[in-house]
């Protein structure tokens, strides 16, 4: 075989959807199964409601959508929804820690899967960061309502603001999560549904009491740039999408993976769409979507309409809705890291298991230290927006995969049946790609660079060192021996 031919067999060797489940049924993978239907909901909820409608739902009303911006969330969540079909079809048919990384390396091969496990880096653990900074913003409003004012030096990114040194809240709420995730996933999920029911009480009081103060005129003129503006601000907020996708990386850590995970993924997706089309409808008649403010929006369009003691309540919901978030992606993050250690492509080491606590230390400490740096040194919208496109990219691997795997595994056991293939993979092939196309240039040059940094290390050290090539190999030498 020649050198050509042998890259190219290497590069596109899947590992089979039987391997996958086999390692998902296998007991000493050492993940401690403790999540039930309920905690996956919560989770969902816990990392979809977040920094998008408590932080970015400014950015989107006020510089491109203005009150379409609801327009923007049903775009977002109509995309979502052709997404989390497949992933679900995928989650309970191989409910394994890789989430779209394993999912593609058993249907578009190893390359394929190691690029988008390099991406989901780039959604959860820039994903991660960017909530982090989210938090320190509110943190800042409760603490400045109190009467403490904090360092600007030591409270913002450099850039963001004159004489900024570092974000020192983010940099801190990072690692007392990491610590959090260290422990367990038990105590991850008891923690984190107890911080979503305070979320989802501060959402109740939003849309009950905002809607008392909503002024009709405020909603015109209703799309001030046009259909443009929707798209932009659809690709902007799709980044309080993230989360459902999250889900399916706790796979391991599932008791019946096979009816619990299509629940937790549809079932948070909806509850948090609707969620989100009545918070920015409240939000955008309370304020002239021009007067929104960027970093806070709902907290200050209450304070704007003479309420601050409510104000003070949605920045603590704000607070806890962030630390949610900042949970579940993190946690999806060290899934990731572990799931692509266990097949080789990355060292051993991020796929050792704690002996006590039965979670992936390694990768998780990793993870806490990067996060945290980046939070604490990267201004927010930077950070969002580079999220964002590794998140549709992801989608749009899953929803091929789904498709592809119909084709070349049609007999496979599939607990749950993605509906009206081929056109659901395809509307979410094409609205994750429209999308991505609205977002800025610079967002896909850096994209590009670290889909390249990915490849190099790809291909000075996975290839090498693939768990498939060798069980290939071996196979291979048993053969010829026979």
């Amino acid at each position: 075989m020649s050198d050509s031919a042998r890259l190219k067999s290497q590069m596109f060797r899947r590992k089979p959807a039987a391997t996958l489940m086999a390692e998902a049924d296998d007991e000493a993978s050492g993940l401690k199964r403790a999540l039930g239907a309920l905690d996956l909901t919560m989770l969902g909820i816990g990392a979809i409601v977040g920094a998008g409608i408590f932080v970015l739902t400014g950015v989107a009303a006020a510089e491109y959508a203005g009150p379409a911006i609801v327009l923007s969330f049903v775009v977002s969540g109509f995309a979502c929804a052709m997404a989390a079909l497949c992933y679900a079809e995928f989650a309970a048919m191989i409910p394994v820690a890789g989430s779209a990384y394993s999912y593609s390396y058993a249907t578009m091969g190893e390359l394929v899967g190691w690029i988008i496990g390099w991406d989901l880096v780039l959604e959860y653990a820039v994903g991660a960061a960017a909530v982090a900074v989210g938090w320190s913003g509110y943190l800042r409003i409760i603490l400045e309502g109190l009467g403490v004012h904090l360092p600007v030096a030591l409270t913002h990114a450099p850039g963001s603001v004159p004489g900024a040194i570092i974000d020192l809240p983010a940099l801190l709420i990072v690692l007392v999560i990491s610590a959090i995730l260290y422990v367990g996933i038990s105590e991850s999920a008891r923690f984190n549904s107890i911080i979503v029911a305070i979320k989802l009480i501060v959402i109740g009081m939003v849309i009950v009491v905002g809607a008392f103060y909503v002024k009709p005129a405020n909603w015109s003129p209703f799309a001030p740039m046009g259909w443009g503006g929707v798209m932009k601000g659809a690709a902007v907020i799709f980044f309080a999408y993230i989360g459902f996708d999250a889900v399916s990386t706790a796979a391991e850590e599932v008791v019946d993976p096979k009816r619990d995970l299509p629940l937790g993924i549809l079932g948070s997706l909806f509850a948090c769409t609707l969620l989100y089309i009545l918070v920015a409808g409240v939000l955008t008649g309370m304020v002239p979507s021009r007067e929104i403010e960027l970093n806070a929006p709902l907290a200050s369009a209450f304070v704007i309409r003479g309420l601050n003691a409510i104000s003070g309540i949605i920045s603590l919901g704000a607070v806890a809705g962030l630390t949610s978030v900042l949970l579940v992606l993190l946690l999806g993050q060290s899934r990731v890291f572990f799931a692509v250690s266990r097949d080789g492509l990355l060292p051993p080491a991020f796929s050792r298991i704690h002996p006590q606590y039965r979670t992936p230390y390694i990768p998780t400490t990793i993870t806490g230290i990067a996060v945290g740096v980046t939070a604490a040194l990267l201004p927010i919208q930077e950070i969002a927006e580079l999220t964002n496109i590794g998140t549709l990219f992801a989608f749009v691997l899953v929803c091929a995969g789904v498709w592809i795997l119909r084709h070349i595994e049609p007999d496979l056991k599939r607990p749950f049946h993605t509906p009206l293939v081929p056109m659901v993979p395809i509307l979410g092939m094409f609205f994750c790609a429209y999308l991505m196309s609205s977002l800025p240039a610079v967002t896909w040059i850096r994209f590009f660079v670290w889909m390249v940094i990915g490849l190099a290390i790809y291909f000075s050290y996975g290839r090498f060192h693939s768990r498939v090539a060798h069980e290939d190999a071996s196979a291979a030498a048993r053969a010829s021996a026979d």
